[in-house]
């Protein structure tokens, strides 16, 4: 009875334990983006002081050592950029899982998902060297100058192609086998099955792909850099060049100086509103469509 007691009792202190820990861990989580957010705040706030908010979207241009602060043409490059290649590889992700799963042989669906799986890997100053490479010069030869927000657009579409992909293949994993054999028992073909069955079945973990890609592709920097040309204007088609914001933060940094400076943790800050606004929209969207 006593060694019972006591194997209770230290089942339950390694329970306190664990729960402590994980406690911990969100708490820590949690203090690192509000450090960040402060951070951002803080360098942000002498040029939001001095001339406001709203001139970052009111004024002529980006010209900060005139006294320019427009980040609108960068808010919508970014914008441009990011829902044209979750646009493209959403479908592409989804599908290409659904191919692996029910259609493709099981040697050729293994090895589609090691090539993923290394796509993922690859570091995005190597895309963005591809695209500059190969990408830029065909896409001016179809229509010049090359460096333009399609450029921009595919490469961010085989950069979070993986993201979706991999998330879809593990959310139709995890489909109960029961209720594909419930499917066959009923006589459904397999297409009416995945659309059906799969589908509602896999949506929590489809969705949070989603969310992952497009997180990814909003905060991209580098390959963005290197193909959409980085000029300043609003795109009025996809072969205009473009800079995203995170694209003006890396070049300019290194450089800027007082206001200017000031002004690009305005980018930051933009950018963080940005995510955020991702992430409600997804919990809402999650309570109201996936589980409501």
């Amino acid at each position: 009875m006593t060694s019972l007691h006591s194997n209770t009792l230290s089942h339950w202190s390694t329970d306190d334990c664990l729960c402590w820990f994980l406690r911990v861990l969100a708490a820590v989580a949690g203090t690192i983006v509000i450090l960040i957010v402060t951070f951002l705040i803080m360098e942000a706030l002498p040029v939001l002081q001095g001339i406001g908010l709203l001139r970052f979207f009111t004024d002529p241009s980006w010209h900060p050592a005139e006294g320019f602060y427009n980040l609108t043409p960068m808010l919508w490059g970014t914008l441009f950029a990011m829902a044209g290649s979750v646009l493209i590889a959403t479908p592409l992700g989804i599908l290409s899982a659904v191919f692996c799963h029910y259609y493709a042989p099981v040697s050729l669906g293994r090895l589609y998902r090691r090539l993923i799986e290394l796509l993922a890997g690859i570091p995005s100053v190597v895309y963005g060297f591809w695209g500059l490479v190969v990408l830029v010069p065909m896409l001016g030869e179809i229509h010049p100058p090359g460096p333009s927000l399609l450029a921009g657009i595919l490469i961010l579409t085989i950069m979070i192609l993986p993201t979706i992909a991999l998330m879809a293949d593990a959310s139709l994993a995890n489909v109960p086998q029961q209720y594909l054999r419930g499917a066959a028992a009923l006589g459904l073909p397999r297409w009416a099955t995945i659309r059906s069955v799969v589908f509602p079945a896999a949506k929590s973990g489809l969705f949070t792909g989603v969310i992952l890609e497009t997180g990814r592709a909003i905060g991209e920097t580098m390959a963005i850099l290197m193909v959409c040309g980085n000029v300043v204007q609003t795109p009025s088609s996809l072969f205009d060049p473009i800079r995203t914001l995170t694209a003006n933060i890396a070049l300019e940094m290194a450089y800027a100086l007082g206001d200017h400076r000031a002004a690009l943790f305005v980018s930051g800050l933009v950018l963080m509103a940005m995510i955020v606004a991702l992430a409600i929209a997804a919990e809402w969207i999650s309570r109201g469509r996936i589980y409501g």
